[in-house]
């Protein structure tokens, strides 16, 4: 909350110009100096970070009546990862984070690859890191296709044994055609902190929700779009692929835990590495990080919404120490919530 208990976001000061502008008045009345000092919220370094107001609590107030809104999924149908066997391992089960996708790269001669990953979040969309979509390094690899309701790459159909040894078998996997990629227009990717890491892929056609392919939720409710999950235990999913090579098969899991925005920021910035509000921060423990997932993948937590347990994302892989896995480095995040609106304004029927 602001001085004057409005809804804000904790930004560096650069990046909020109605502060910006008052620091920059000369003639500014004691009382908007006062104003000023009660804003700062974190510093870094040099760099202030202020409370700037955000209209994002009028958005979320019609949240639930905007069109684009409802081309979401409700809590009945999303975040459902069918994982009550067994808990624990890195190789999921056969139906678990069943909202994974694949995106499919083509070079050529023809010749396709899967590089990096991405969620499901309707039936016509997925969300992604931007330097999965875009960029020097996809120059000779084009985006072509995803991949829905993949387990074991090396098999078709996917089947799991079960402890009565008889066999679960998984629908076939589901490869769709991209219609189109709308990443972010303030992505750069020269930029050290990877700010604005994310993209949308509009696939050719719906997708069938099943057992196998169901969306993940996003966090559109206002208290979820601020949070950062500070000292949660979050999970990230995919195949270990980036966007330069693969390393499995299999889908694979790892539980790994949230840092402190502040401590994370204050890590990075020993790197002259700046992260933003929009970033969150998680894992750090040696040879367990999202070197297990993809590039662009899903990076979920589970909380209760409208009284469901469900899986919320909160996270897309965007970047993380040279050595993958190093002890005391956690992996740096596109913080989701941060960009509800945007991802709301992009998608369409």
């Amino acid at each position: 909350m602001t001085p004057d208990r409005a809804y804000g976001q904790c930004r560096s000061l650069v990046e909020c110009p109605s502060l910006l502008q008052l620091l920059k008045n000369t003639n500014r009345t004691p009382q908007e100096t006062q104003y000023l000092q009660q804003s700062m919220c974190d510093q870094v370094g040099t760099q202030i970070y202020v409370c700037c107001k955000s209209q994002t609590a009028v958005r979320a107030a019609t949240f639930s009546s905007s069109s684009s809104a409802n081309l979401l999924p409700s809590t009945r149908d999303c975040g459902k990862s069918f994982d009550d066997r067994i808990h624990g391992g890195n190789v999921t089960r056969i139906d678990e984070y069943p909202w994974l996708a694949l995106i499919e790269y083509t070079k050529p001669g023809n010749i396709k690859n899967f590089f990096c990953g991405g969620s499901l979040i309707n039936k016509r969309y997925v969300l992604t890191a931007a330097h999965c979509v875009t960029g020097r390094a996809l120059q000779s690899n084009v985006p072509t296709g995803v991949r829905l309701g993949e387990w074991d790459r090396s098999t078709s159909p996917d089947c799991e044994r079960l402890i009565n040894n008889k066999l679960d078998c998984a629908d076939p996997h589901f490869d769709v055609g991209i219609e189109e990629i709308i990443s972010h227009p303030s992505y750069n990717e020269n930029a050290a902190n990877r700010l604005y890491d994310i993209a949308l892929i509009r696939l050719d056609r719906e997708v069938a929700y099943t057992h196998f392919i169901s969306p993940v939720c996003l966090p559109m409710q206002e208290e979820m779009r601020s949070r950062k999950f500070d000292a949660m235990k979050l999970d990230v999913s995919g195949f270990g692929a980036t966007e330069t090579g693969t390393s499995s098969n299999m889908k694979l899991k790892a539980a790994i835990d949230a840092w402190s925005h502040t401590a994370c920021r204050q890590k990075y910035a020993t790197k002259r590495i700046y992260l933003q509000n929009s970033q969150m921060c998680a894992g750090g423990e040696a040879g367990i990080d999202s070197c297990t997932g993809d590039s662009g993948g899903p990076l979920v937590v589970r909380q209760k919404l409208d009284n469901r347990d469900v899986y919320i994302l909160a996270g897309i892989v965007s970047f993380g120490p040279k050595q993958c896995a190093t002890a005391g480095w956690p992996g740096v995040y596109t913080r989701v919530g941060a960009y509800a609106d945007w991802i709301l304004e992009n998608i369409k029927p």
